[in-house]
């Protein structure tokens, strides 16, 4: 007997009108016992503080969920202009604080909690941290959602949900240990799977001509193999404001589970072989490239962002307006954060062309008018190249688009300046060769209306050095964006003992404008308010040295001057020349040359990359040294060092507050901006640094008696490398003299002979690129300037107040309406109210 077919019913529109959720203490309670004994089917017998933790999850989000609706509504109803911001990186971090916080729910959570034997802050250490980044370029977008949903902009995140992110870091025997961040292990209450949104990107295969209903000449990719794209949407709370927008993270699958075929013959491996190729794009969070295989999944895992992502925003588009595309420009914006979304120019190029049957002309209207993009690097070597040849094998459509672009700009360049052959050779997306390469960069800036970097100076040396080619042909396209952190997460959740202080003296309207901080000025001069800032950042010093206890086994004198510089590895960022200075304090106290001497605590962190030999090798010269230096009863507290393994969002929130001495010490002209220099700022910490990225616009802000300035400038930098000679200024400078022995005689590697010989090279033979040994003396200099100012309470800690005061346009707000202004243009949205 054949079944009937299936009726598919419309749900009532009753389904989704429910009562507003309690934000009350008994009404969290409720719903949170609900949660935890019958969603999760724990009993009285549970002592999993996971199941604790996933019920209030779920209890939040609950409440976010109702709002995130009701943005959704308001951003359709009032049909928007919106803007994408794409990035291969989020670092979130953990979202149960920032759920709270932007609820305004803390207390009353806390309450709810409390009233069941609970300690909220117990349950909220087993969150895990969501490290879908690097670094800065990931928190920064994180920083930058916060703020457009707080600025209640219709804004949307679209990232790659990796299975594995950013690498656990464990230090052994003083060698950086690289463990596998398995964050999904225990799955994310936080996101909605949205299967219903699935796209299909396309790999391989081949093009083909053919005339179209009307006669043109089109081309279709074939002979392609399919993975499929899954989106999961994570939510980003405004602060208080009913604004939810959504960051959506795409998952890879395949398209078939396997081939039952292979399965029923006996070969098990070549049956699933395609699922395992296609759950590969995101597994791990940027593969290392240094291997073919390893720079094919990279540019796979780039094009499945750019294809997932834009495929989806055209189905919404299309779902709401049809197939008319006059207004698409002129209602949507893709901002490019950094070179890793390229792949967005030539796919959107493809799809309006080879999907929806524009002219090369109409297609590229639309894409050069809705791409935006963002640098942020200097050094040449990061902006990203990949081989026509691997283009070729993967997305032979998209390299087809590539070199037609670069066709028609070149020629633009020609009518422009005839006859220059090497400035064509030198602007060319194609960089030829042996193996051409393709310029992302140069086709990001090709393609895009705007052109921005992170601060003044970086984006300064942009239109002069790296990019100057296209800043003389389109001057227009060039801007500033100052980056930004936000107060919300990094001074109001992170350190509540320095934000109730701000809130008691000034009100809390500096949690959405940090400009109100400037009135804090004015309470330096009051001792007793100065009293109370030094009690509120030495409970923060306190919290902090009981994590270095824990993670380093060192112990820190909260008394003593924290100096504290945690980044990723890097030599550009110069740990190097910092443990130099250690090495140095060293040295004076092994010669009893402690006359007025400040106590120190020492704190390094960051992660090299896997790959990286000269950035394992500084992190194992810092432990090194540490160890010598902890263990040396002549030493005792005057001076104390730690290696924190593992440095982490969660890890800078304790980090941050109780930092006394911020290292931003980056050689000049070689940081864009930098964004932990800002955290440091914010929460009160004094900065000695050099002349780079966002330290001169802080530096202006706070003013230079507030600032321990040091180092060559960026134009010396580079003028100053031709005749530089490290071993002569060696030589000349009695306290680097002693350093670079005591590193040189292997004091500090006595049963591992020759480990530190490259880094000894690279400060003399190899020229001392990053001109360490050339800021050593300068260095050391304002770190004396900076010890003696410690010893004065008084006025380290006016300098401390300062230094908040004045950090007011560091604030994520601050740039993310500016690229509002000049960039997107975009109208804010109120969401509906919860009824």
């Amino acid at each position: 007997m054949a079944h009937k077919q299936a009726k598919i019913s419309t749900p009532k529109k009753s389904l989704t009108e429910l009562s507003a959720l309690g934000m009350d203490p008994d009404s969290i309670a409720k719903d949170y016992k609900r949660y935890f004994s019958h969603t999760l089917g724990r009993d009285k017998n549970c002592k999993s503080v996971h199941y604790l933790y996933t019920a209030l999850a779920y209890t939040l989000r609950d409440r976010l969920m109702e709002r995130w609706k009701n943005t959704k509504y308001a951003y359709d109803e009032s049909n928007c202009k919106r803007a994408y911001y794409m990035s291969l990186e989020f670092l979130m971090g953990r979202a149960l604080g920032n759920a709270m916080l932007n609820l305004g729910i803390q207390d009353e959570t806390a309450r709810a909690m409390f009233d069941h034997g609970i300690v909220l802050e117990e349950i909220s250490e087993r969150e895990t941290d969501a490290g879908l980044g690097n670094g800065g370029l990931g928190r920064l977008a994180a920083c930058f959602l916060d703020s457009c949903a707080t600025l209640q902009l219709p804004v949307m995140g679209y990232g790659i949900r990796y299975e594995y992110g950013m690498f656990r870091q464990h230090i052994a025997g003083g060698n950086q240990i690289e463990e596998p961040d398995h964050w999904l292990r225990d799955g994310n209450p936080w996101e909605l799977e949205r299967p219903e949104f699935t796209q299909r990107v396309r790999y391989g295969g081949y093009t083909e001509r053919y005339r179209d209903h009307s006669g043109e000449l089109r081309v279709r990719w074939v002979g392609t193999h399919a993975v499929l794209a899954v989106p999961y949407d994570v939510p980003v709370p405004g602060y208080r404001n009913g604004t939810i927008n959504t960051l959506r993270l795409w998952h890879s699958a395949a398209t078939d589970e396997f081939d039952l075929g292979e399965f029923n013959a006996g070969s098990y491996p070549e049956s699933v072989a395609a699922k395992n190729d296609a759950e590969h794009i995101t597994m791990v969070l940027y593969p290392n490239d240094a291997s073919e295989n390893g720079k094919e999944l990279r540019l796979r895992q780039q094009y499945f962002l750019a294809s997932a992502s834009l495929q989806d925003i055209l189905r919404n588009w299309i779902s709401r307006h049809g197939k008319d595309f006059s207004q698409f420009s002129a209602k949507n914006h893709f901002q490019l954060n950094d070179t890793h979304p390229t792949c967005v120019v030539p796919e959107l190029m493809r799809l309006l062309m080879d999907e929806h049957e524009m002219s090369w002309d109409m297609a590229w209207e639309i894409t050069s008018n809705t791409v935006a993009y963002t640098n942020h690097t200097l050094l040449p070597e990061a902006l990203e190249k990949w081989p026509v040849r691997i283009f070729s094998n993967l997305l032979p459509r998209l390299l087809e688009i590539i070199l037609e672009i670069n066709a028609r700009y070149l020629s633009q360049i020609s009518r422009r300046w005839p006859g220059d052959i090497d400035r064509l050779r030198r602007m060319s997306v194609i960089e030829e060769g042996a193996d051409p390469q393709i310029r992302m960069a140069y086709l990001a800036i090709v393609a895009s209306f705007s052109v921005n970097g992170v601060a003044a100076l970086h984006s300064h040396l942009l239109e002069q050095t790296l990019f100057r080619d296209f800043y003389e042909l389109w001057p227009k396209k060039f801007n500033n964006k100052t980056n930004g952190v936000t107060q919300r997460r990094w001074l109001a959740w992170a350190n509540p003992s320095l934000a109730g202080l701000i809130t008691e003296k000034i009100g809390e309207n500096w949690i959405t404008d940090l400009s109100q901080l400037k009135q804090l000025a004015i309470h330096a001069e009051d001792s007793k308010f100065r009293a109370k800032w030094h009690e509120a950042h030495q409970i923060n010093k306190i919290r902090l040295a009981a994590l270095v206890k824990q993670d380093c086994g060192v112990s820190f004198d909260a008394s003593a001057l924290f100096d504290v510089q945690v980044k990723r590895i890097h030599e550009y960022k110069r740990q190097l020349l910092n443990i130099l200075h250690v090495i140095h304090l060293y040295d004076r106290i092994k010669r009893n040359d402690i006359a007025n001497w400040t106590q120190r605590c020492v704190l390094i962190g960051g992660k090299a990359a896997p790959g990286y030999a000269m950035a394992k090798n500084i992190i194992k010269l810092v432990c090194n040294v540490a160890d010598v230096i902890n263990n040396d009863p002549d030493v005792g507290d005057k001076l104390k060092v730690a290696f924190i393994p593992n440095y982490r969002v969660t890890a800078m929130e304790i980090i941050c507050p109780g930092t006394d001495l911020s290292e931003q010490i980056s050689t000049a002209g070689k940081e864009a901006s930098g964004t932990g220099n800002m955290k440091f700022m914010m929460n009160g910490a004094l900065t000695i640094g050099t002349l780079d990225g966002a330290n001169i616009e802080m530096r202006e802000e706070v003013g230079e008696e507030n600032f321990f300035l040091f180092g060559l400038t960026a134009e010396e930098v580079e003028t100053g490398r031709v005749n530089h000679d490290p071993n002569s200024i060696i030589e000349a400078d009695e306290d680097l003299h002693r350093v670079m022995q005591l590193l040189c005689s292997g004091h500090f590697n006595q049963f591992e002979p020759n480990i530190f010989d490259p880094i000894i090279h690279s400060l003399t033979s190899n020229g001392d690129y990053w001109m360490t040994i050339a800021d050593f003396r300068s260095f050391i200099d304002a770190q004396q300037k900076a010890a003696e100012a410690f010893q004065d309470q008084e006025k380290w800690t006016r300098m401390s107040i300062l230094n908040t005061a004045t950090s007011g346009k560091f604030s994520s707000d601050r740039t993310i309406l500016e690229y509002n202004k000049d960039i997107w243009k975009l109208e804010p949205i109120k969401a509906l109210p919860v009824d």
